[in-house]
């Protein structure tokens, strides 16, 4: 089942933490320490596939992010592996009365933000008797979003958990009782450079009534690959697009001011390259 969604999924190889995460999910519950990027994302999807039964038509395993655009990540990437295995996705923003219709007819693999979850746990619209996997991805921003209580809550619903997998970009020095995480195998990359996105960090020192001109030539410049532009204020990034509009330049903005359908709709074409920029 690996070597196929490898191959869905257009990877010849993985990488040395995914490879660890995949031989200690075999054993014990694992917590993944790895920088943001480094691909954590298959370190715990992978292991994920051998624990999912065809037999069973409920919830099997349920991922918990911080934050809606992560659900959507995780969710595309899993389609994209081909497993046959329904998933849908849960989070604040996202109209509770199309998330009740799609846990009619239950996911194999639910994903979503611990408030919403919650939530749904409260009103009963799915059941755990059959989640046998938990996975708490970016746990450290959960915690820093402030999830904590959502989080225990939801787990506590969860008494036939079996596997447990916990990834984080930061060092944890104790791991949370709530999360019953006792004896896992600890997978720590954070100082391991193959294991760190190939990132290069350049500065441009320039006036401030150039930094338009100059941010239009350097994105001329990076050509037709996917760049991100990163601004202070949510009307810096407003401006910003219609000067790149002007000059003929697609781009589409993400900000927290947009509608959630707007937010989902730029991260889709900046995703499939109908926007080569996007600036959030």
């Amino acid at each position: 089942m690996i070597k196929q969604a490898l191959s869905n999924l257009k990877i010849t190889a993985l990488n040395e933490m995914q490879q660890a995460a995949i031989s200690a999910a075999k054993k014990s519950d694992v917590v993944l320490l790895s920088p943001t990027g480094s691909g954590k994302t298959l370190g715990f999807l992978l292991p994920l596939l051998p624990l999912l039964d065809v037999e069973i038509n409920t919830v099997q395993a349920l991922i918990l992010v911080p934050s809606r655009e992560l659900a959507l990540q995780i969710e595309q990437v899993f389609k994209t592996i081909g497993s046959g295995f329904k998933v849908n996705c849960c989070y604040g923003g996202h109209p509770v009365k199309i998330e009740m219709n799609n846990l009619s007819q239950p996911p194999a693999v639910l994903i979503g933000t611990p408030g919403r979850i919650a939530h749904h746990l409260r009103r009963e619209s799915f059941g755990t008797k059959t989640i046998f996997t938990l996975i708490l991805d970016e746990f450290d921003k959960a915690l820093e979003f402030g999830f904590q209580e959502d989080m225990s809550f939801i787990i506590k619903q969860m008494p036939l958990l079996k596997k447990r997998i916990l990834t984080s970009a930061t060092s944890m020095e104790e791991i949370p009782a709530f999360t019953g995480i006792t004896n896992p195998i600890v997978l720590n990359y954070l100082n391991n450079t193959a294991a760190a996105p190939d990132l290069k960090q350049k500065m441009v020192s320039v006036d401030a009534a150039d930094k338009l001109d100059v941010l239009f030539a350097l994105i001329c410049k990076i050509g037709n690959a996917a760049t991100l532009v990163f601004c202070n204020h949510r009307e810096a990034v407003d401006r910003i697009s219609d000067l790149l509009w002007e000059r003929g330049m697609p781009n589409g903005t993400f900000h927290g001011g947009m509608e959630q359908e707007d937010r989902e709709r730029a991260l889709l074409k900046f995703r499939n390259g109908s926007y080569p920029v996007l600036i959030t």
